[in-house]
């Protein structure tokens, strides 16, 4: 087991915590637990160059921990009124049918191999700004309705605009044109 890797388990390991603060109304040590999972992720990142530690394994841990932490912040945040509940729902509707069409595509042995759209990249930027705004204005009590009502409608456009793009390339896959004529 390589230390990125360890670390991209113990990022795991804070996704728990973070949403048990969020349900328990502690924003300061959700905020904390997010912006540590912030850092160690970009800390894994650079170990595993600086040390060649670059592994399969951490390939595909790192991104299903980035993914999981968002995704539930976004759940606890919908269900606690501190994001739109329609924001949390096409959100997590996004990465609910990403995954299912992934599935959908290795049942029917005709896998496809996962790569980050720019939009995507920029939806989930956007996400990451919104959650951390949100935590840490809920934390410092900080009127930030302003900002975070226009990080809600970025994120929104950029969910929908990712979630139209990946559906352009699955269907184009699954009829058999390469993602690359989407």
């Amino acid at each position: 087991m390589t230390i990125p890797n360890l670390i991209t388990i113990l990022r795991f390991l804070l996704v728990p915590m973070v949403i048990y603060a969020i349900l328990a109304d502690n924003m300061l040590l959700a905020f904390i637990g997010f912006v540590a999972a912030g850092v160690s992720d970009g800390i894994d990142g650079w170990l595993a160059r600086w040390l060649d530690q670059r592994s399969e394994l951490g390939a595909y841990l790192d991104p299903v921990a980035d993914k999981l932490l968002l995704t539930s912040v976004f759940i606890a945040l919908g269900l606690m009124q501190i994001i739109p509940l329609w924001l949390m729902v096409i959100v997590v509707s996004r990465d609910l049918l990403i995954v299912g069409g992934v599935l959908i595509a290795a049942v029917m042995a005709h896998p496809i191999a996962m790569k980050p759209l720019y939009v995507s990249k920029a939806n989930t930027a956007a996400q990451i700004v919104l959650a951390a705004m949100a935590l840490g204005g809920a934390a410092f009590d900080l009127d930030l309705a302003a900002a975070n009502w226009v990080l809600v409608v970025i994120v929104a456009a950029l969910t929908v605009a990712s979630t139209a793009a990946y559906l352009v390339v699955w269907f184009n896959h699954m009829a058999g044109s390469s993602a690359e004529d989407a």
